[in-house]
């Protein structure tokens, strides 16, 4: 689906990547995490064909985002951090935006705005800002678009919001379909995402599949100072610690994105160790 080879890109004298190599494959959904300004929106445009990279090779299936040719942008769509949207209805906007898209579905597109509670008789512009992204997410589902990039979707979403975004995204994920999802807010991808990559200062931190890393790693409180201590991350709360450990004992147990993130990057190296790399 998305393969990133030895890819280069800097903004004026700020390098970004130096030597990046990522692949991204169909039927997951990928949880792209770090601190902003670290890469992730960058690297979303890149594969967007949106911003071009110095050096290296970036290929959606087959194509080159950069040549953005006509059948590569009815596969990829990107809903941006930030965004502007016309002082149109909602039917204006399908009327303009819909036709570009072939596999568009306007069933689907009706289905995610009565999930998300959208009024149908506002303009765009007449909404908030949690609303019209809702519009905007709704939209990028129902285009059906095989390569599906968000970039910090959840922000401006109210807790319900939050929820019914994953219970859309998790219906919305096929085998032939490939979703990427940027965010700092990794609490809002837990339970939904099949594959972690972090990124911090341009490089890749870590990058597993969630099944292998409830297998090596536990995620859980502790009540005895030397386990605190083993732990490769401990943090304090009103019921002991909660610490990121070695899974001795070979349990799956629940993945805490934001405690993983965490030991990541305070431990990624002797983290890194368990899985191999």
């Amino acid at each position: 689906m998305v393969s990133i080879q030895n890819l280069h890109f800097s903004y004026k004298k700020k390098k970004v990547f130096d030597g990046l190599n990522l692949e991204f494959k169909p039927g997951h959904i990928y949880g792209l995490l770090g601190k902003n300004g670290m890469g992730k929106s960058t690297l979303l445009r890149s594969m967007a064909g949106l911003l071009f990279p110095k050096e290296g090779a970036v290929k959606v299936n087959d194509f080159n985002p950069s040549k953005r040719q006509p059948e590569f942008l009815q596969s990829v769509y990107m809903v941006p951090e930030e965004f502007h949207l016309p002082n149109i209805s909602i039917e204006a906007f399908l009327e303009a935006y819909a036709p570009f898209y072939p596999q568009f579905n306007l069933q689907q597109f009706q289905r995610y705005l009565q999930t998300f509670d959208i009024p149908r008789d506002s303009t765009l512009q007449n909404m908030s800002y949690g609303q019209k992204k809702k519009v905007i997410i709704s939209f990028a589902l129902a285009t059906n678009a095989k390569l599906l990039l968000m970039d910090e979707p959840t922000n401006g979403l109210d807790i319900m919001s939050k929820s019914q975004f994953r219970k859309v995204l998790a219906e919305a994920i096929t085998e032939e379909r490939c979703i990427i999802v940027s965010t700092h807010q990794v609490k809002d991808l837990e339970n939904l995402i099949d594959r972690v990559t972090i990124i911090d200062e341009g490089k890749i931190l870590f990058d597993q599949n969630v099944e292998a890393i409830v297998q090596k790693l536990s995620f859980r409180y502790a009540f005895d100072d030397a386990e605190v201590k083993e732990a490769f991350y401990a943090e304090p709360s009103l019921r002991g610690s909660v610490v990121v450990a070695a899974n001795t004992e070979g349990d799956e147990g629940k993945l805490d994105l934001e405690l993983l993130y965490k030991a990541i990057v305070t431990n990624g190296n002797t983290i890194k160790k368990l899985f191999n790399v």
